[in-house]
């Protein structure tokens, strides 16, 4: 698990959120721990680097 950093796409604050590197391409939906607000959160890993992150807010 590594934990990365990046802004809130709704609220624009600073989070992180831990992610799974043993697993090398993921997509979901967590809420921002901020606004509470979903995001949906996309990303891959090749050999074992972060090679791919995407936050996008979910319209509600």
């Amino acid at each position: 698990m590594i934990e990365h950093f990046f802004q809130c796409p709704l609220c624009f604050e600073e989070i992180s959120m831990l992610l799974d590197s043993s697993v090398y391409k993921q997509k979901y939906i967590e809420d921002c721990e901020v606004c509470c607000n979903p995001i949906e959160v996309n990303f891959e890993f090749e050999e074992g680097e972060l090679f791919y992150f995407e936050a996008n807010s979910i319209e509600q």
